[in-house]
């Protein structure tokens, strides 16, 4: 799992995630609109269930 927020102005998801992805076999880009680098703050349960449903699988 690559988490990346689209308003990363740090490491601009361009730059990063959306080429990462297709190094990763069976990986699987999760995108947070709106959220900073360091997906924090309101963003964190989000990022927080997705990491335990993607250990989960």
């Amino acid at each position: 799992m690559i988490a990346q927020g689209d308003d990363d102005q740090i490491v601009p998801i361009a730059a990063a995630a959306q080429k990462s992805i297709d190094l990763v076999k069976d990986g699987r880009l999760v995108v947070y609109p709106g959220a900073p680098h360091g997906i924090y703050g309101d963003y964190q349960k989000s990022l927080d269930g997705d990491i335990l449903a993607f250990i989960a699988e």
